[in-house]
């Protein structure tokens, strides 16, 4: 068995409203070997430099839980939670979506279109928080410019829930 698959997202942003840069976010979450493995709940955002949240771009849960019991565990994504999710209707059409198995994930996003807003010039962070039923709670933050000229990557490691991230803006 493998011990880590790995996860991509790609998210599209806007340097100016008439151009389109693409941020490109990849990120590990691992497969732990363990006999009852649950898929970790995982939220993706994104926030101001004051810490508003900018974004709710992705909210994987168990989507298919009568009664909207999925919900209920939300919760455990405490940082999101405390800052936007308890505000929020679920589930979020295009947003919300059912937990992953580990392994290689795409999204994208149009800026101004979805969940991601055209952004301000300026300076934001995006974090992915995940959480897992018998298991870890982790998040990491990747602070990044808004427009970006450099296209340097930006680089973070989680230590358990969330392996490697990377954030690259490319034009």
């Amino acid at each position: 068995m493998r011990a880590a698959t790995f996860s991509t997202i790609v998210l599209l942003g806007a340097a100016t409203p008439a151009a389109a840069d693409e941020i490109a976010v990849s990120f590990e979450l691992p497969r732990h070997d363990i006999a009852e493995y649950h898929k970790p709940y995982v939220v993706i955002w994104v926030e101001r430099a004051d810490r508003s949240v900018a974004a709710t771009l992705a909210v994987w849960y168990d989507t298919r839980l009568k009664e909207r019991e999925g919900e209920k565990w939300l919760k455990d994504l405490r940082q999101w939670w405390r800052r936007a999710g308890r505000d929020l209707a679920l589930p979020i059409d295009g947003v919300s979506g059912a937990t992953r198995a580990p392994g290689k994930q795409t999204l994208s996003f149009t800026p101004g279109k979805g969940p991601l807003p055209a952004l301000e010039p300026g300076a934001y962070t995006l974090i992915v928080e995940a959480a897992r039923e018998s298991g870890g709670r982790e998040s990491v933050e990747l602070p990044f410019t808004w427009p970006d000229e450099t296209g340097a990557p930006v680089q973070a490691r989680g230590a358990s829930e969330i392996g490697a991230v990377d954030l690259q803006v490319v034009r």
